[in-house]
């Protein structure tokens, strides 16, 4: 019964972390970019296509040369987004 507990708490800990865990904007996919906010389908898609076309983001203010990312956005996801 103890190893039971013990094993549902770290499960537990293991997915509340990675809930809060930030987006890395250099790496994320698709759908791990449309999870934030204020960012649909075409702001992912525009992220992804700027990274490729100039490579990484070097900060997170780099975003703000994304067609559709504005100080607004940029603000709105600072907290949940990670170079």
């Amino acid at each position: 019964m103890f190893k039971k507990t013990v094993l549902f708490v770290f499960a537990l800990l293991f997915f509340v972390n990675a809930a809060f865990a930030a987006v890395n904007i250099n790496k994320a996919d698709k759908a791990a970019l449309e999870a934030l906010p204020g960012i649909g389908a075409s702001k992912a898609a525009a992220i992804i296509e700027y990274r490729t076309k100039n490579g990484n983001f070097k900060t997170k203010e780099g975003l703000l040369e994304v067609k559709g990312i504005g100080p607004k956005i940029l603000e709105s996801i600072q907290k949940d987004i990670e170079i």
